[in-house]
């Protein structure tokens, strides 16, 4: 799940891209290749997988736990991103199997509940990157080696709207998703001329179980209850208008086809609003809106009044 807020009142026509979704150029829409999807035991990866292998793709999901009880589409496969050893057995995997890979999705990931940035402590912080910043790391470079000496492959990192906008008592999961924008604009301008694009992924709220999975806070502060509670609340709020997961996989099926990908692609309604509000709407009012979502001021409003100090 990607939280964010919505800011009333400020709409944009999209007309300024060049193409209309349904103008945009595509690959041939029956796939062949081979996909390995990662974190797809539920959410946003499970979806991506069941639409990839209807898609046509012969699909590889993966998790910590491996196979599970259900039925898919799909294979599952055994993975710790955060392991080197675990990521270079799992592609090693694939390529005995089928000697190719034609798709990386990285998807694994997970948040801390809302809490103030100093609630973390430095472990915590590091676990949260070791996952959703180096775990991506870790895969793409267990697949560009062959994805290189086949001479193309796609590689599409599932981020956020988190990557283009803040996140008050969200902070290290957005530092998570700017860190992912970053290297997936810069790897992608690296990997052009060997046939090999990147693509990130940018959805808002999605219904998955991500927040039924949140870590707690390692190091709660009473200074940040108030303003804790009632972004909790908030984000229960809105969550449910959160879109399907469908909507992302549709979306990363469209990154995989076009024979022209971009590097960005906004998965739903809300993304795309906010894509644009981030690019066109003044700072302040992007800074108020975000303040008058989350009800930040209100909280603060309600905390003690501080005794002043005499100079």
């Amino acid at each position: 799940m990607a939280i964010v807020m919505y800011i009333n009142n400020y709409d944009r026509n999209q007309s300024g891209s060049k193409l209309a979704p349904s103008q945009e150029k595509l690959v041939n829409t029956t796939n062949t290749g081979i996909a390995l999807v990662t974190g797809a035991s539920s959410g946003i990866g499970e979806a991506t997988a069941e639409r990839l292998a209807k898609a046509g793709y012969k699909v590889y999901g993966t998790s910590r736990r491996g196979a599970q009880a259900g039925r898919r589409s799909f294979e599952m496969l055994v993975l710790d991103v955060t392991s080197d050893e675990s990521a270079k057995a799992a592609v090693s995997n694939v390529i005995r199997c089928d000697g190719r890979i034609d798709l990386l999705v990285n998807n694994a990931g997970f948040g801390v509940a809302p809490a103030g940035a100093e609630e973390s402590s430095i472990d915590q912080a590091r676990s949260i990157f070791e996952t959703n910043f180096f775990g991506l790391i870790r895969m793409t470079q267990a697949v560009l080696p062959h994805m290189r000496r086949q001479g193309n492959g796609r590689i599409i990192n599932i981020g956020s709207v988190l990557g283009f906008l803040p996140m008050p008592y969200g902070a290290l999961y957005a530092a998570t998703k700017h860190a992912v924008e970053g290297y997936s604009e810069s790897l992608d301008h690296e990997l052009r001329t060997r046939g090999i694009r990147v693509s990130v992924i940018e959805p808002a709220y999605t219904k998955t179980p991500f927040d039924a999975n949140f870590m707690e806070p390692d190091a709660k502060l009473d200074e940040y209850r108030e303003a804790r509670a009632h972004v909790t609340k908030r984000v229960n709020e809105v969550m449910t208008t959160a879109e399907d997961p469908s909507v992302v996989a549709d979306t990363v099926l469209k990154a995989a086809s076009a024979a022209h990908p971009k590097v960005r692609y906004a998965a739903g309604k809300l993304a795309n609003r906010l894509r644009l509000l981030r690019r066109f709407a003044p700072a302040g009012l992007v800074d108020a809106g975000i303040r008058k979502d989350l009800r930040l001021d209100a909280a603060t409003a309600l905390q003690p009044a501080r005794t002043a100090r005499a100079f």
